[in-house]
């Protein structure tokens, strides 16, 4: 049995297996699943292609995500329902798309003489907030954890005999455009890696050093590396012997790598390293504390632990770490560096949802993103990325949000840096002009907070520029308008576009006429129009509410956090037959088919959905509010202050009133420094009895004459 507190709260669909439920029945674990961490299930999202995550072994922001590499695999490495092993590596980018990147230097211990594949005991896996562990081949235990920048790696044997231990520096889910041995001592063996970032439109420049201990000593021999690098380690054990990688991660070179390896982990236990970064999950989840049965309450923590996740500070202990030109740089003291972005994703919800639960670590946050506009910014990746980063686009817009929400860093660094970013930005689709106009409006904003008429009157009149092109082409939306990529759009369509232009919407809601726009509202659900497996329109069900009807909203997001909706959409095109399903579930499947959690960026909209906040305009810190669904939750929001949001009446109630410490809510928005002040918010609800709300895929739904009418 593993010597380090494993509690895991599997999967309903293996709940079944004699070893998990003997271990659920324990009363030691039955008290541990009451904290946050406890409730985390790292497999909810690893099935297939539902979500893209991985179980790894993974820390709060941390760069190590060391976990299993099976065959079939995801775009992390591994799929829930494979039962065929082929190691453990060492980092991942999760839910991000294309084929994902990562699969860093990836270790494997069998037999020697083993033949076939190595088999999955799918019945003793088990993961949970910062650990995973397996059973394989008829028996060898595999048990690991990780902190911010280290992992430990663990085989356990169950026979004597010879092993034979394997570490790929070319393993990779992107291109692998380098890998190099600089060491191959078993005390301190290092690598030099080179690797496609996600998509690989550029590439991530890795280290990594990891000292071999066969029970728990060191055993002070050298590796061989044959064809493509492998490298092997045959060793002779007995029953119950343990062998041990103890691995770090710099950006900057081996040294650095050692010193992480050496400061994180050193001569930890394993179950002490668990037991840390289980207490670092635990403050960082803990800031949240919602009502609620246990599933509920373990799907939201599911959910923020993702958006905890990313970005990932880099530093090495001595604050050491490289930019995205590869120049080696250190943080000043008490300041962090990171990277690994995935902005156009995740700068709508996960961003804003730092914002306000992260607030410190959010300063750090934007100041890195000020660094990549230093020697201008590429919208997706450099040669010389420190990490795993996807792309950058609305940087600016994060950072407009952030800068408003009171989080310091160096604001005019950040206009600068956004005013000559403006002219990279491409502009020839429909979606690609009202994408740089968002970005010129947060220019436009944050240069009139900062004093600088001249640059908001140009960048304001640069970001309306699109407007003549929204008439023509979203207004009324033609022949083409439910046609995924149509007239070269990304992944959406012209009527999930449509909506895009959030920061514009009065100007919007006067162009078409508020009653009409809500007609067109209802027509897009009923029709089945919206997507809720990509962010173009996800922010569409909150439109309701910020137009003056919050009872559409409040039923839209109760129906899409609760039931099994239809989802018609991939990126790629319509089905032909909608997928229907849950969008978000305790369950491996987690997400609804071909739904990316990318990096946060769904599982904060499930977050956010469930304390009944949204962000609606990133850029304007306020929340559209509507009906929580918890009775009650509790944020603390740090310096002793502590905001409660609690529901007043059943859940699928009408929504009456919003209020803040007694307070009523116009419009049912709140400002976010009115919620930084603390206190009480409270969403009154009563019972009702009628239901005409808009649908989520109503086949008997009529099609749109005047631009008001739907189906009553």
């Amino acid at each position: 049995m593993p010597t380090f507190p494993i509690g895991p709260r599997p999967s309903p669909g293996w709940l079944g297996c004699p070893l998990s439920l003997a271990l659920l029945l324990t009363p030691a674990a039955l008290t541990a699943q009451e904290t946050p961490a406890d409730l985390v299930d790292p497999f909810v999202g690893t099935l297939a292609d539902f979500g893209q995550l991985s179980p790894a072994a993974v820390a709060p922001f941390g760069m190590m995500q060391l976990g299993p590499d099976t065959s079939p695999a995801n775009h992390a490495g591994y799929d829930h329902a494979a039962t065929t092993l082929l190691g453990f590596s060492h980092t991942r980018g999760v839910g991000v798309g294309c084929g994902g990147a990562g699969g860093d230097l990836m270790i494997s211990l069998r037999y020697a003489g083993s033949t076939g594949t190595a088999r999955i005991d799918k019945a003793d896996e088990q993961a949970r907030a910062g650990t995973y562990r397996v059973r394989y081949d008829g028996g060898i235990l595999a048990e690991m954890a990780a902190t911010r920048g280290a992992g430990v790696l663990r085989f356990t044997l169950p026979r004597a005999g010879p092993v034979d231990l394997r570490i790929d520096p070319r393993h990779s889910y992107s291109k692998r455009l380098s890998a190099s041995w600089a060491s191959l001592a078993s005390d301190d063996l290092r690598t030099d890696l080179v690797a496609g970032t996600v998509c690989d439109q550029g590439a991530y420049h890795l280290h990594s050093a990891s000292r071999i201990l066969v029970n728990g000593r060191p055993i002070h021999q050298t590796l061989t590396a044959g064809a493509n690098d492998l490298a092997t380690l045959r060793l002779t054990g007995k029953a119950g012997d343990t062998i041990e990688i103890r691995t770090g991660l710099s950006t900057v070179d081996g040294r650095g790598a050692a010193s992480v390896r050496d400061t994180e982990v050193g001569s930890k236990s394993l179950a002490a390293v668990a037991t840390e970064t289980r207490a670092a999950w635990n403050r960082n989840l803990g800031r949240v504390v919602p009502s609620g049965s246990q599933e509920q309450r373990a799907l939201f923590y599911t959910s923020l632990y993702r958006v905890m996740e990313t970005p990932v500070a880099i530093d090495d202990p001595d604050g050491r770490h490289r930019d995205k030109t590869g120049a080696i740089e250190t943080s000043p003291k008490r300041r962090t560096r990171y990277a690994n972005w995935s902005l156009w994703d995740n700068y709508r919800t996960q961003m804003p949802l730092l914002a306000l639960l992260q607030p410190e670590r959010s300063a750090d946050i934007a100041q890195s993103l000020v660094a990549l506009y230093t020697g201008g910014k590429p919208q997706w990746s450099t040669p010389n990325e420190p990490f795993l980063t996807v792309r950058t686009e609305h940087a600016g817009i994060a950072l407009l949000d952030m800068h408003r929400k009171g989080i310091a860093f160096d604001a005019n660094a950040a206009l600068a840096g956004m005013a000559a970013d403006s002219d990279t930005l491409k502009r020839g689709t429909p979606d690609e002009q009202i994408e740089a106009a968002y970005d010129d409006w947060a220019t436009a904003e944050l240069a009139r907070d900062l004093g600088r008429p001249d640059l908001a009157q140009t960048f304001t009149a640069k970001a309306q520029s699109y407007r003549p092109m929204w008439r023509s082409v979203f207004q009324t939306p033609g022949a083409d308008g439910d046609v995924v990529k149509a007239r070269g759009l990304y992944q959406g369509t012209l009527w999930q576009y449509r909506w895009a232009p959030i920061f514009d919407l009065p100007w919007m809601t006067q162009t078409v006429g508020r009653d009409r726009l809500l007609g067109e509202l209802h027509h897009f659900f009923d029709a089945g129009l919206f997507n809720m497996t990509n962010e173009p329109d996800i922010q569409v069900p909150w439109m309701f509410a910020a137009l003056g009807q919050p009872q559409p909203t409040a039923d839209l997001v109760r129906t899409i956090l609760t039931k099994p909706i239809a989802h018609p959409y991939t990126n790629s095109g319509k089905l032909p037959v909608p997928f229907v399903g849950r969008s978000f579930a305790v369950s491996p499947q987690g997400f609804a088919d071909g739904m990316d959690d990318d990096a946060g960026g769904m599982t904060a909209w499930y977050v956010f959905a469930a304390l009944g906040l949204y962000p609606l305009v990133p850029g304007e810190p306020w929340y559209v509010v509507t009906t929580p669904a918890f009775a009650r939750s509790d944020i603390d929001l740090g310096k002793g202050r502590k905001l409660t949001i609690q529901r007043s009446g059943p859940e699928n109630g009408r929504i009456t009133q919003a209020s803040l410490n007694g307070r009523t809510l116009p419009n049912f928005r709140v400002q976010h420094a009115d919620l930084l002040r603390g206190g009480t918010l409270t969403v009154t609800t009563v019972a009702k009895t009628v239901r005409n709300v808009p649908q989520l895929q109503d086949t008997g739904a009529k099609t749109l004459k005047n631009g008001a009418s739907r189906r009553r």
